[in-house]
């Protein structure tokens, strides 16, 4: 099953594409850790996207496409791939229908505004591996220290207030459109994200059989 997460920044796909990866057996495929990989090795596609990312921005659709066309060519994903983070516009869509990708089903993960900026206080990333934790929704083992490599985990300077406010303005510019993509071609389904991290979860895996 080949699939898309849309949600606003903080939404909690991130965590919900990892579910579906456990219950499918199918890879999720994040942009934005193979961009921050991309920028904390200085790669060409890194050093483009940097300044984008820095400030909240969207980064350049060649550079995104030409990193997810990498990934989606290897073997893990014959069976099917979670897609966390792209598409972002209704062109990357487009470009990504071009590429003969046949998407199963579109899941967004729809939680408020307000909400979204306090769940992002408390986001901690892993500076090694990319992992994903929440001071208070979803610890690590040990505070500051990443579960899976023992890396440092830190607030990352997007999820920042300042960064949030401009992210969520550009969600709702570029991105929030792909809905009406996507439910046009009858493949859009809306999880209401709950305060349980769990509940959503069951909610989500519901969706893919509807």
């Amino acid at each position: 099953m080949k699939l898309i997460l849309l949600g606003a920044p903080g939404a909690g796909k991130g965590t919900q594409a990892e579910v579906i990866s456990e219950k499918l057996n199918i890879p999720q495929i994040s942009t934005g850790n193979m961009l921050r990989e991309a920028v904390k090795n200085g790669t060409e596609y890194g050093l483009k996207a940097k300044a984008q990312m820095e400030s909240g921005a969207l980064v350049p659709d060649e550079v995104v496409i030409g990193i997810l066309k990498e990934r989606i060519a290897e073997d893990d994903c014959k069976n099917g791939f979670i897609l966390d983070g792209f598409p972002r516009t209704v062109p990357q869509a487009e470009a990504l229908d071009a590429m003969g990708v046949e998407i199963d089903k579109v899941v967004e993960i729809f939680v408020p505004d307000e909400k979204i900026q306090q769940r992002l206080g408390g986001r901690r990333v892993c500076e090694g591996c990319g992992a994903s934790y929440h001071t208070e929704f979803k610890p690590s083992k040990v505070d500051g220290v990443c579960d899976k490599c023992s890396g440092k985990t830190v607030l990352r300077k997007d999820d920042a207030p300042e960064t949030v406010l401009e992210r969520l303005k550009v969600y709702h510019t570029t991105t929030a459109p792909l809905k009406e993509y996507y439910d046009s071609k009858g493949k859009l389904v809306t999880v209401v994200g709950q305060e349980e991290v769990a509940d959503t979860s069951r909610l989500t895996l519901e969706a893919l059989t509807k």
